[in-house]
């Protein structure tokens, strides 16, 4: 995978002339997004290769503004007379529709003019068949470790480059090239009569720092194998923890309930809470948008504006929401560069990993796996399925499946008693495990 596969320059000059004409039709002003992405995955089971897949994908979205109205068009074909029919059908759209006084470009003052040049860029020497290699030296490696493995549901390798360019009338233009590359591993082990399946994945900007496949297989193994005897539990209010990669979701709840489109529509249980308490006074909640090799890390947001580090809860407190333009000015804020979401956010930790944290609950349920879509943002209400191993004197004693969590997001975050330091790096959210108080456990009974 070249670099001149893809050319940043004729992207830019497409952009520019697609602005050009956008003021050409009378559009007082307009903006445009180009993204294109490149990359292939491979997958194997059973030592045989099962699929090969190349993406090349691109994608035009133009909107032009006459005054307070607008319309967008998205296409993904580059060529110029589609591209001209689409800025027509756009100013077409923004001529007949009503006047929406929140519209518009964001203020040229906020446009990352000078956004910084980050890290993301790491493309991966690898060919298709090396890939295939991988994937089943990989998928070998678990099969072999413990005779209670007895399938695979296949190794999957991945690597994509993608390309991001925003430009407006302002006379703003940016561009940034950033690479995602990823390995993951289904196993099923097998005792008695029963089966298990459980999963392994390392994801990372840079391929140097994905997990070696030999570890990457053992953290399969142990966790498909660490299933196997699985119980339900009685209904009972019991501590929880969430294992770190379990956690990112919790947060992400939080994530969506002070996300500026939910709060102007009122969609929030974070809805006129700013100043107010969230979480415990030890917690605090911020955003590192610039982090070198960071899987969340942007220069500009989706309208141009600069990134920068934001604090949302400061020892507990929500401080800001995370908000774009268009939410900002329906609230009567100031836009956060957060337009297209949060980046590399991430919690406060205590000192203790999830060795510690599990003798400091001492009896309760440790949670590895949330299912369903149970999370109301309107009313905080919360309800997964979960499975997890239940804890006894500080140490793991059987794995537990076929329950669920109950309780409500206001009462979860208020009884955080502490963040573990075992930081999950692997996406946007950077999390250690989180333990709480007490939660519901609908099981048997």
């Amino acid at each position: 995978m070249q670099h001149d596969t893809f050319q940043p320059e004729l992207w830019k000059t497409l952009a520019s002339d697609i602005l050009r004409e956008a003021a050409r039709l009378g559009a007082s002003s307009a903006e445009v997004d180009i993204d294109y992405s490149k990359g292939f995955s491979v997958s194997s089971r059973l030592g045989e290769v099962e699929t090969v897949e190349y993406n090349q994908d691109k994608s035009v979205e133009i909107t032009v503004y006459a005054g307070k109205r607008s319309g967008t068009v998205s296409l993904s074909d580059t060529r110029w007379e589609p591209i001209k029919t689409a800025i027509e059908a756009a100013w077409h759209i923004a001529r007949f529709t009503e006047d929406d006084p929140y519209s518009g470009l964001a203020d040229p003052k906020d446009l990352a003019f000078n956004y910084p040049q980050l890290e993301l860029d790491f493309p991966w020497a690898l060919t298709v068949d090396e890939a295939i290699e991988l994937a089943c030296n990989c998928e070998k490696e678990g099969l072999a470790m413990d005779k209670r493995i007895v399938n695979s549901e296949g190794v999957t390798v991945l690597t994509s480059e993608d390309w991001h360019l925003y430009a407006n009338s302002e006379k703003f233009l940016g561009f940034y090239p950033c690479t995602v590359h990823e390995i993951s591993s289904i196993l099923v082990a097998k005792e008695k009569d029963e089966m298990q399946r459980d999963y392994s994945y390392t994801t990372a900007c840079d391929p140097s720092l994905l997990v070696p496949i030999k570890e990457l297989a053992k953290q399969a193994v142990e966790r498909t194998v660490g299933r196997l005897g699985a119980r339900r539990l009685e209904t009972q209010k019991v501590p929880v923890i969430f294992l770190n990669e379990e956690a990112r979701s919790l947060l992400g709840a939080f994530v969506a309930a002070m996300h500026g489109e939910n709060l102007y529509r009122k969609s929030s249980f974070l809805y006129d809470q700013l100043g107010k308490t969230v979480f415990p006074s030890f917690i605090n909640i911020a955003e590192h948008p610039h982090l070198p090799k960071g899987l969340g890390s942007e220069p500009f947001d989706a309208n141009g504006v600069l990134t920068r580090p934001n604090v949302f809860i400061n020892q507990g407190v929500l401080q800001s929401y995370a908000m774009g333009v268009y939410s900002a000015r329906q609230l009567g804020l100031h836009t956060t560069g957060n337009a297209g979401g949060v980046h590399n956010l991430t919690i406060s930790t205590g000192q203790r990993d999830l060795a510690g944290l599990l003798k400091l609950m001492n009896k309760g349920l440790l949670v590895t796996e949330l299912m369903g879509q149970g999370t109301n943002i309107v009313t905080g209400d919360y309800s997964r399925g979960a499975c997890g191993y239940w804890v006894e004197n500080g140490e793991i004693q059987y794995p537990v499946q076929e329950i669920t969590i109950a309780g409500n997001l206001r009462e979860v975050f208020a009884r955080i008693v502490e963040v573990g330091k075992d930081v999950d790096t692997r996406g946007n959210i950077r999390t250690g495990s989180i333990l709480i108080e007490e939660m519901m456990i609908a099981g048997e009974g």
